[in-house]
């Protein structure tokens, strides 16, 4: 007899039922329109952050490459997106070297400032440019978290950066099962 997983059951915030998040329509690092419903029947992670991040992007991103060797065959049932923060830097050609650099399977999102800003909105992200030490550079301050969407395309889950891969996998065969 299969249950459906409890809200106690996740180790993650449930967001279950939360009235955003809903889809998107933002270029691939390809350049292919992607929306959510191209995932249809997998879970999907949505990260946003950039590539020149210092520290919270590659470990998010380093995170949950282990995640996909921790879920072994199910990994095959998640997409992991991130959403760059920074299009003005993250070209196509970059986030194509960067994100699968992590896990083939993974895909960047890469759109013009107005897709950025409409994103961001709808995830409810923040970002800022933040001046750098030398003229002309900066860096970005953003959320630091992802979300977890169901194989229904349905928003489930808000990850907090830095748990570890373990609660990450556990709340994501509850998904897939």
């Amino acid at each position: 007899m299969m249950l459906s997983p409890a809200k106690s059951t996740f180790k993650n915030t449930d967001v279950t039922g939360l009235d955003y998040a809903k889809d998107f329509a933002m270029p691939d690092h390809t350049g292919k329109m992607r929306t959510l419903a191209d995932f249809k029947g997998k879970a999907v992670v949505v990260f946003f952050g950039y590539t020149r991040c210092p520290d919270v992007c590659p470990t998010t991103m380093a995170e949950m490459a282990n995640v996909m060797q921790q879920l072994g065959p199910l990994a095959e049932k998640v997409q992991v997106l991130f959403v760059t923060v920074d299009p003005e830097r993250d070209t196509p050609e970059l986030l194509s070297k960067y994100v699968p650099s992590f896990d083939p399977r993974f895909l960047g999102l890469v759109g013009d400032k107005a897709q950025t800003e409409k994103i961001a909105k709808d995830f409810r992200v923040f970002y800022q440019k933040a001046a750098g030490k030398e003229p002309g550079s900066y860096t970005m301050d953003h959320t630091a978290g992802s979300y977890i969407f169901d194989p229904q395309g349905r928003l489930r889950l808000f990850v907090r950066h830095g748990q570890g891969p373990e609660p990450i996998a556990h709340d994501l065969k509850l998904l897939l099962s």
